[in-house]
């Protein structure tokens, strides 16, 4: 079975992470995009406005 080509990150508010709102995105594991982590301005619908969103990794799986 091939390798995956990206992974699965989580995108959190910059400013204030506690209001809930995530975004999951993919990221390249391979290239120049790799190394960089992502920040996106995305639309926070409890903050009710755009605001800068960060890479954070994944929680853990639990069993």
């Amino acid at each position: 079975m091939a390798k995956k080509s990206y992974a699965l990150k989580q995108l959190l508010p910059e400013e204030n992470p506690k209001t809930g709102t995530k975004y999951i995105v993919r990221k390249p594991t391979k290239g120049l995009k790799a190394s960089e982590k992502l920040r996106v301005k995305k639309y926070d619908p409890v903050l009710k406005k755009h605001v800068w969103f960060v890479e954070k990794k994944m929680p853990p799986h639990s069993k």
